[in-house]
């Protein structure tokens, strides 16, 4: 199976440096309900302004209720179908736009939420998971077949599930899997001590 940390200029927790988005999933092998709680828990915990808890999360596992994973899975576009068919686990990830307490906007209710989610993807890879986050999904779909109310904003669906090696996918996609890991160099996206000036690494 493929182990890609990542390579960083300063070291970081092994957990931030073990995770990434496989999508060679074990079709065989369930995530228990004691690790779906851990997962949620971790999400539970995650920061938000004011302690608001934007989030709203569902969860669908193919062990206990293929059918409703079934339903889930149904909402997601072809080419992530391809690969999360073997995924024990599917959640879609959602954001209030409102304040809890007065009703008001909240502007960093999806700031809050994305935190929680990876919250979650790093839980993942301290049980021996995998978590990988997708845009591509029919947000208009998933909408009415869960009735989700207009003021959650649907973020984000995760598969999560144990690690398989490259050959369950097919060849475009093992390509993907096998690639190597990469990022903009630091000093492209993070700034010191004014915009576009580059932070210093040396």
């Amino acid at each position: 199976m493929q182990n890609k940390p990542a390579l960083t200029l300063a070291p970081v927790h092994d957990i931030i440096a073990r995770r990434w988005s496989c999508r060679a999933f074990d079709a065989a092998k369930p995530v228990s309900r004691e690790q779906i709680l851990s997962l949620l828990e971790a999400a539970r915990w995650a920061p938000s302004c004011f302690g608001d808890e934007p989030w709203r999360f569902i969860v669908w596992d193919k062990h206990s209720d293929r059918a409703a994973w079934e339903k889930a899975f149904g909402c997601l576009v072809e080419w992530n179908q391809n690969w999360v068919k073997n995924a024990p686990v599917l959640l879609l990830v959602t954001a209030n736009s409102l304040f809890r307490k007065n009703g008001q906007p909240n502007r960093w209710g999806q700031y809050d939420t994305g935190a929680a989610a990876e919250n979650l993807c790093l839980q993942a890879e301290a049980l021996g998971l995998k978590a990988h986050q997708m845009g591509g999904f029919d947000e208009a779909k998933v909408r009415e077949t869960y009735a989700i109310p207009a003021q959650y904003a649907c973020m984000a669906m995760i598969a999560v599930g144990y690690q398989a090696e490259a050959s369950v996918l097919d060849e475009e996609l093992q390509q993907l899997e096998t690639a190597l890991r990469e990022r903009t160099p630091l000093g492209v996206l993070f700034f010191e001590n004014g915009w576009n000036q580059p932070v210093k690494t040396g």
